[in-house]
């Protein structure tokens, strides 16, 4: 598997547009879990938790359509974008 976590920050205002955009573009193949989760100290803030099942699977998701639609929508909203964590899940709960 392929995990990454990873903070957002949203222009002021514009979190709650960021983390639809997120996950408008629907499941990949190959996406195990995919979380948007609003940072409870900052109003402007997002953690992205994604869960694949390979970096291979995670790589190809950014050549379907819809995924590159919601990405171009998403990014001039956010203003910081954070270095993401790259992990390596060994158990995923249903």
């Amino acid at each position: 598997m392929h995990g990454l976590i990873v903070r957002f920050t949203a222009h002021p205002g514009r979190r709650d547009e960021v983390a639809a955009l997120m996950v408008s573009g629907g499941t990949p193949p190959g996406c195990r879990s995919f979380v948007v989760a609003n940072d409870p100290t900052n109003p402007d803030a997002l953690w992205i938790t994604e869960v694949w099942d390979s970096e291979a699977a995670w790589q190809a998701s950014f050549d379907l359509p819809s995924v590159k639609a919601s990405i171009d929508k998403a990014v001039p909203l956010i203003a910081v974008f954070g270095e993401p964590t790259v992990t390596i899940p060994v158990a995923l709960l249903p």
